[in-house]
């Protein structure tokens, strides 16, 4: 078995920076046996990157990332590993148009076809049997590069490519498309032949739901890091909170009200919703400690970076769980929706209840559950996936 990462894991945002490191960390103790460079990665620097791969020995590979002082790799341009009984060469390719970003001054993409051959030239020298290329040059330009050449097994392609559930063979390559966020992994299978020669390749991609399990010392690692990440981030946010609360009343006419103001008219209806799991979205957050967690909060408060929306518990209080304005609007534009009123649409959910958050969810199922007036059989949820944070 051989366990391989392509990159493009890196965080968007400076603000994530020490999820970036743990990531690395991670991948070490998961036993990752190589990881491309993406230029995703070279967010923060190559001084930064460089140093935590070699803190980690952490085997990141770029065959055609080079320092441009010295035109030397910058990276290990490739690896040659023994697996059971076959040689693996595995090498990685960046597109040399990516921005590079803060790394842009010292580092350079050179051609990714032309360093390919040369890469599957040595390897094959070297004694690989079998290769995998790392690929962080996008679907199109991976595809056009193993048309082009041959003599690669296996393409894991990455940089903003779909899920194809089963892999593509494009001549004699297997490429393998695992989507992004990481919430697929894929399992290639390799047949060899008394030269330990590739003959066949299959792949397919599994989703890490709740039936894979968890392996129980890698999970308390990943909690005592996100409990302490997520303490990090209360504390900057409540710095902010203030500030950022009396610029939005400022700057901005149209503005969230919350649900009390709501209640003065609609009381039947606050009511209802004080029966439904809406209502107790944001302690879902709370009880996981996942609530100064930007990718979780929007889908359990209120108006989340909008104009006069949630900032934080502390600054604004009256805007935590779903509640009425997450479904109908903004509450100062209440006189122009109200004199239309409309039925809330399954589109409106699944911009919060999406496969990865919600995976059971189901419209017809789930509607009547939040439905202020409902005279029906009220059907049963489905049991929610252990670890999935979407609100039923």
């Amino acid at each position: 078995m051989l366990l391989v990462d392509n990159g493009g894991f890196f965080p968007d945002d400076a603000l994530h920076e020490d999820v970036a490191w743990f990531l690395m960390d991670a991948m070490k103790l998961l036993g990752t046996d190589a990881v491309d460079v993406g230029d995703k990665e070279l967010m923060f620097g190559y001084a930064k990157l460089k140093a935590r791969a070699d803190y980690d020995k952490l085997p990141m590979v770029s065959a055609n990332l080079q320092l441009k002082a010295t035109k030397q790799p910058a990276f290990d341009p490739y690896i040659v590993k023994q697996v059971g009984s076959v040689k693996v060469g595995i090498f990685g390719l960046l597109n040399d148009k990516a921005d590079l970003g803060p790394a842009r001054d010292s580092l350079e993409a050179l051609d990714p076809l032309v360093t390919a051959k040369r890469c599957v030239e040595e390897l094959r020298k070297k004694g690989a049997t079998v290769v995998v290329l790392l690929s962080q040059l996008g679907k199109v330009e991976t595809e056009d590069l193993v048309t082009e050449l041959d003599g690669i097994d296996v393409a894991i392609v990455g940089r903003n490519v779909p899920l194809v559930q089963t892999g593509r063979q494009i001549k004699n390559t297997m490429l393998v498309y695992g989507g992004d966020q990481g919430q697929y992994v894929g399992h290639t299978v390799v047949t060899l032949d008394a030269a330990r020669k590739a003959t066949n390749t299959a792949n397919e991609m599994f989703i890490l739901s709740v039936e894979v399990g968890e392996k129980k010392e890698v999970a308390a690692v990943v909690q005592a890091f996100e409990d302490k990440f997520n303490e990090k981030l209360r504390k900057e946010e409540k710095e902010r909170a203030a500030a950022a609360v009396n610029q939005n009343a400022a700057n901005e006419v149209d503005h969230y009200v919350g649900m009390e103001v709501c209640a003065r008219c609609h009381t039947a209806e606050v009511e209802q919703w004080k029966t439904t799991a809406h209502a107790r979205a944001w302690q879902t957050l709370v009880e996981k400690r996942k609530d100064a967690t930007p990718d979780c909060i929007p889908c359990h408060v209120v108006g989340y970076n909008k104009a006069g929306g949630f900032v934080s518990s502390a600054a604004t209080p009256k805007l935590v769980n779903v509640q009425c304005e997450a479904c109908h609007g903004m509450g100062t534009g209440h006189d122009a929706f109200a004199m239309k009123p409309t039925h809330i649409t399954e589109q409106v959910c699944v911009v919060c209840h999406t496969a990865s958050n919600s995976p059971t969810f189901n419209f017809a199922i789930y509607e009547p559950h939040i439905l202020h007036k409902f005279t029906g059989k009220m059907p049963d949820l489905p049991p929610k996936p252990a670890g999935t944070m979407g609100s039923q």
